[in-house]
């Protein structure tokens, strides 16, 4: 993910969402995408698939998913204000 390119990309499409993937375990950073990506019009769709199916294993499998997935809604929610 190349955050950067965000500000580009929304300049040319100010009213349509914009996918983001790699955030999370692929190294995307959420902060600096929405710092680029957000504005009055439109949001973003935030993909952070790895993170959370790997986050955890066997018996604890379900907790870990809910708890990588609830800390990315978190962290959005920050970000939105």
């Amino acid at each position: 993910t190349h955050p950067e390119q965000f500000e580009e990309v929304r300049r040319i499409a100010p009213e349509h969402f914009l996918l983001v993937p790699g955030i999370g375990a692929q190294g995307g950073d959420l902060q600096a995408v929405s710092r680029y990506g957000f504005n009055d019009r439109c949001g973003l769709l935030v993909n952070s698939s790895r993170g959370i199916i790997f986050a955890g294993d066997g018996a604890d499998f379900a907790d870990k998913a809910r708890a990588a997935a609830m800390e990315v809604r978190d962290e959005m929610a920050k970000l939105i204000g």
